[in-house]
């Protein structure tokens, strides 16, 4: 692209100045042959007012004016066009043409002559004719066409830089956006726009790095999904898999009680796979109004009968009335299920979940009767290759939270209590547009 822009540019240049300074040049020659010519004929005019009238019959030298060019030759003819007296050719067809009285101009012998009467009461009977060189008048036009020349040159150098910095201007960032594209497709994403000073090219880099971020941000979903769906899956699995387990080791086991448990249990997974993949989408479900009383009570569902068989009471309380959320209730129900499993994982004694109204939104509290932990500990942080963190649930029941619009805190760390606050929906936005109002949670 370098080479193609600098080719062009410096192309244009040169046929710009070809087709400017031929007609220049042209006009040049004409200008100084006019110059020339006009010169000549106010020479010949002086020196035939200065001449007598007589002297075709009374020939003798003729007083030349002062300030004649000092290459002219100036000679005095009949009107038939043989010399008289002067210098120039023994005959002049330039002088003869001038016995009708008028001026007239030609090439002769190698010289630019011009002719013109002398002044006669009757038709003229002696010419004035004086030349100067021909090479006198085309080396003033050859040396304007080389200054000229030399100007044209210039320019085309001054083009042909101007060529190279403009090829240089216009294809480094495009070189630089290539180089980009490239290293986007090897997997880096810390691309990043400069300012290129061209507008469509810098509208391109900014494109590219938005594709770019959104692409990392894709990416590191995709890799913290696949790390939530492990640890949201283990559980689960764990009980389904020591349960089927049992019934096999137990003789006598009622297997369809077996099976059914695993069934269910099965669909619990896949209740907690569908959740994760849409939650992980980029156009996941819409927020809709949040049933929390429903919500809960199908918390209690899953969790009673694993809590109670561990001695774990669970207790849910709702204070009524609660104010109108709208969020994705599988959302909810993740950060639910996180906060419950960290209890019992965790935790000791009965199992707390309380749903109230705090004025700015909704908050559910999640406490049990453990130890807690320290003030000073980062139980969000999610745990990183070189073991730094606290695990995977609680920085992923954080991250659901803040994507709702809501915070999850520590509200009291010993004995802990968790607690989601989600802000409640404007009650005139929803009433103008309950779409909006909707999406916007």
């Amino acid at each position: 692209m370098r080479r193609q822009l600098r080719t062009t540019i410096a192309g244009i240049t040169a046929l710009a100045v070809v087709l400017f300074a031929i007609p220049l040049g042209l006009v040049v020659q004409r200008l100084y042959r006019g110059e020339a010519v006009t010169a000549l004929e106010r020479d010949a005019t002086r020196v035939a007012a200065a001449a007598p009238d007589d002297e075709a019959t009374h020939p003798r030298p003729v007083r030349l004016p002062k300030g004649l060019h000092p290459k002219l030759t100036v000679g005095i003819y009949r009107a038939r066009g043989d010399r008289i007296t002067g210098d120039g050719p023994a005959r002049s067809e330039a002088a003869r043409d001038a016995a009708d009285g008028r001026v007239h101009q030609a090439i002769e012998h190698g010289a630019l002559a011009v002719s013109a009467p002398i002044p006669s009461d009757d038709h003229p009977r002696a010419i004035v004719r004086v030349a100067m060189p021909a090479h006198v008048v085309t080396e003033r036009t050859r040396q304007a066409w080389l200054l000229m020349a030399a100007l044209a040159l210039t320019v085309m150098l001054l083009g042909a830089a101007l060529a190279r910095h403009q090829a240089g201007r216009l294809a480094g960032p495009l070189e630089r956006l290539t180089r980009a594209a490239q290293d986007l497709g090897e997997g880096d994403f810390t691309i990043r726009a400069n300012a290129s000073g061209i507008r469509e090219v810098q509208a391109a880099e900014v494109a590219l790095e938005a594709t770019a971020r959104r692409l990392g941000s894709v990416l590191d979903r995709e890799r913290a999904f696949s790390a939530d769906v492990s640890h949201q899956l283990r559980t689960p699995l764990t009980g389904l898999l020591l349960g089927l387990e049992s019934a096999l080791e137990r003789p006598g086991a009622d297997l369809s009680a077996t099976i059914r448990t695993a069934v269910e249990r099965g669909e619990h997974l896949q209740d907690i796979i569908d959740d994760l993949l849409r939650l992980a989408r980029d156009a996941g479900p819409e927020r809709q109004r949040l049933d929390t009383a429903a919500l809960l009570e199908d918390l209690r569902d899953r969790w009673h009968g694993s809590l109670a068989a561990a001695g774990r009471p669970l207790t849910i309380a709702v204070q009524h009335p609660l104010p109108e959320v709208h969020s994705v209730p599988s959302a909810i129900k993740q950060i639910l299920d996180v906060l419950v499993h960290n209890a019992a994982t965790h935790g000791d004694g009965r199992i707390t979940v309380e749903a109230g109204d705090v004025g700015s939104g909704l908050a559910i509290d999640v406490s049990d009767e453990g130890p807690g932990v320290a003030d000073s500990e980062d139980i969000f942080l999610r745990r990183s290759s070189n073991g730094n963190g606290h695990g995977i649930g609680l920085a992923l029941a954080r991250s659901l939270a803040e994507a709702e619009g809501g915070r999850l805190v520590l509200r009291r760390p010993a004995p802990p209590i968790f607690t989601l606050l989600l802000p409640a929906t404007d009650p005139s936005a929803e009433q103008e547009d309950p779409a909006v109002s909707a999406r916007r949670g």
